[in-house]
């Protein structure tokens, strides 16, 4: 009988997967997404790969556990980073920021490495909903400030972001700088 390290059953289940979720990341920080399989993750936590195969079915299913366990978090932080009375253009500044910063973070960069591999359509559909979600807090903050087509403004906010990110600048101030001053003033810079 395995030993229980919580008080009880469903606890001691949820940190296990937690753990295991994180140790996940990790390997994929550390190596890549190749370094991700149920294998190697069952070494690094000390468990045998038969007693993983209760959280997860094959190794698709616990990228998808990895890359679905990020988004909600995600999804606060930038909710938190647009909470408060400020103008709109401090607003951007805020979104733009945060999701640059959680972009170059190792955890965003494993969870894009793993979506980049063969994932099940439900997964996939899970995942595009989850991004979705992220956009929700720049569209609540548009459409308050009386912004015109505000999920619409926010996808083309959002799609500056992800662009931006993949420029090869070293200098994320910079970065963050010019993002800005892109989605408020176009190509002028005004």
């Amino acid at each position: 009988m395995p030993r229980i390290t919580a008080p009880t059953v469903a606890e001691h289940r949820s940190r296990r997967l937690a753990t295991l979720l994180e140790t996940g990341r990790d390997l994929v920080t550390e190596g890549g997404p190749e370094a991700l399989t149920l294998a190697n993750l069952a070494k690094r936590v000390g468990l045998s790969r038969p007693s993983l195969y209760e959280y997860f079915k094959s190794r698709e299913d616990l990228a998808a556990a990895i890359i679905e366990d990020e988004l909600p978090r995600w999804t606060e932080l930038v909710a938190d980073s647009l909470a408060g009375d400020a103008p709109l253009g401090d607003k951007i500044e805020s979104y733009v920021r945060m999701q640059l910063e959680l972009m170059r973070d190792g955890r965003h960069a494993a969870a894009v490495a793993l979506s980049a591999h063969a994932l099940p359509d439900d997964a996939r559909q899970r995942i595009r909903d989850g991004h979705l979600r992220l956009l929700e807090p720049l569209v609540e903050v548009l459409t308050g400030a009386g912004v015109a087509e505000p999920r619409l403004r926010a996808m083309l906010v959002q799609a500056i972001v992800e662009s931006a990110n993949r420029l090869p600048v070293a200098d994320s101030e910079a970065l963050i700088t010019v993002t800005v001053s892109q989605i408020l003033h176009g190509v002028s810079g005004n």
